[in-house]
C-alpha cells in the first residue's frame, strides 16, 4: 500500500537561503494540504558536496511534535580549497578568433588594432564547446586563472544567444573537472596588477567591460557577471582603491544599496554609483533595458580615445628616461644586454602602460629602433 505524505519538498525552481552554507541553494518542505511552507530548518541543500545539509521532517519528528522545542542551525562545513585551471587549457583558448563571434562582431565596431589589444589586454578566448563561442576568463592579481566563463555572441550585433536557450557555461564543467571548487572573482581583475593608482570602473558584464574601456580608457574595467557577486568578500582585492559602479539601466537603486554596504565595510575606499543611464538615455532606451555598452556604441569611439602611443614610442620614451648607474651594463653597449636588464624593461614597461608584452616582443620592437 502506497504511503500518502503529508510533506514534500516544494515543486518547482524556487531555492531558498541554506541554514547552514548561506547559500541560495536551499529547498525547503511544504505542507501539501495547506501549501504552507514548513519551518525555514526542513530542506535540503543541492550544494550536496560542499554542503550536505538535509533534515527531513519526518525523521526529525515534526509530524509528531517530539521535534525538540530548540534547534540551533550546523556548524558551516570547513571551506574548501579554491580550485584554479591549469593555464595550457587557458593557452588553448588564445587563438581562432576568426570562429569567434564576439571578436568578429568587434571588428566590425572597432579598427583591427584595437581589437587585437582588447584580445590581448582581457585574454579573450575561442570555445568549440558551440560554434562561434567566446571564453571570458576570471584571473585575479596574482596570474591565477579562476575559470572561464564560455558565452555565445551574435556576430552581426554583438547581443548574446538566448534561444533555444540561456548559452552560458563553465570551462571547468566543459573540461569535466572533478571536484572543481569554483571561486570567482571579477573579471579584468588581473588588470589592477598593472596599474595600482587607476580608478576602477565596475559594470556587470564582460562585454560591457571590454566596450567601454575603449570609450573611457581613464578607468580599468572590470565585470562582476551578477549583481550577487557585488559582495564584500569578491569586492576585497579592490579595497583601498577609487572604484566606480556604471548599473545598467533600472538597475541603479539596487547598485547604489550594493554600495552603500561595501561603503560600510570599506570606509577607506572611495565608491560612487554612476546615474549616467539613468539622466542621459531615451525613453525607448530606458523599455530597452540598455547597459553602458548600447549607450556608448551609439558614438564613433574615436571621439572618446585619447592619442594612443605606439609601442615603438613608449620604448623610445622608456629609455630616453633611463637611468645608467641603475643598470647591470650600460644600454649603450647594446645588444649585449642582459635577459634580466629585458625583464626589467618589459615588466616596467607592462606596469606603466597597462600592457602585456613579452620580453621578446618587447626585444623586436627594440631592434626596429636602432
Amino acid at each position: 500500500m502506497k504511503t500518502a505524505y503529508k510533506y514534500q519538498l516544494q515543486p518547482g525552481s524556487k531555492k531558498h537561503l541554506c541554514p547552514a552554507c548561506g547559500k541560495r541553494r536551499f529547498v525547503r518542505y511544504i505542507d501539501k494540504e495547506t501549501g504552507e511552507l514548513l519551518p525555514e530548518r526542513f530542506g535540503r541543500c543541492d550544494r550536496e558536496i560542499n554542503c550536505g545539509y538535509n533534515l527531513n521532517p519526518y525523521k526529525a519528528g515534526y509530524l509528531t511534535n517530539t521535534e525538540q522545542n530548540t534547534w540551533n542551525p550546523p556548524p558551516p562545513p570547513k571551506p574548501q580549497p579554491s580550485s584554479y585551471i591549469n593555464p595550457e587549457l587557458f593557452r588553448q583558448s588564445l587563438k581562432n578568433y576568426n570562429q569567434n563571434n564576439f571578436t568578429t562582431w568587434l571588428t566590425s565596431l572597432l579598427d583591427l588594432a584595437t581589437v587585437n589589444e582588447l584580445v590581448s589586454r582581457y585574454h579573450i578566448g575561442t570555445s568549440k564547446h558551440w560554434p562561434g563561442a567566446t571564453v571570458f576568463w576570471q584571473i585575479d592579481q596574482n596570474g591565477l586563472i579562476h575559470s572561464g566563463k564560455i558565452m555565445l555572441y551574435n556576430q552581426y550585433d554583438g547581443k548574446r544567444i538566448k534561444e533555444p536557450y540561456n548559452h552560458i557555461n563553465w570551462v571547468h564543467k566543459v573540461a569535466n573537472l572533478q571536484n572543481f571548487n569554483l571561486s570567482q572573482c571579477y573579471f579584468g581583475e588581473h588588470l589592477l596588477a598593472f596599474n595600482p593608482t587607476k580608478p576602477i570602473a565596475l559594470v556587470e558584464s564582460e562585454k560591457t567591460a571590454i566596450i567601454a574601456s575603449v570609450y573611457l580608457p581613464q578607468f580599468n574595467w572590470l565585470a562582476v557577471g551578477s549583481l550577487n557577486n557585488l559582495s564584500i568578500e569578491k569586492f576585497r582585492p579592490l579595497a583601498g582603491r577609487k572604484i566606480a559602479l556604471w548599473p545598467d539601466l533600472n538597475c541603479f537603486g539596487k547598485w547604489s544599496q550594493k554600495a552603500t554596504e561595501l561603503q560600510k565595510e570599506y570606509p577607506r575606499t572611495s565608491i560612487t554609483v554612476s546615474d549616467l543611464l539613468e539622466k542621459k538615455c531615451t525613453f525607448i532606451e530606458r523599455q530597452k533595458g540598455f547597459d553602458l555598452a548600447d549607450f556608448l556604441t551609439n558614438f564613433n569611439p574615436r571621439l572618446f580615445q585619447e592619442h594612443k602611443k605606439t609601442l615603438p614610442e613608449l620604448i623610445r620614451e622608456q629609455w630616453q628616461g633611463l637611468n645608467q648607474k641603475n643598470w647591470i651594463i650600460s644600454p649603450i653597449k647594446y645588444p649585449t644586454i642582459t635577459r634580466y636588464n629585458l625583464e626589467i624593461l618589459t615588466e616596467d614597461l607592462n606596469r606603466k602602460n597597462g600592457l602585456n608584452i613579452t620580453p621578446n616582443q618587447y626585444l623586436q620592437e627594440f631592434l626596429k629602433l636602432n
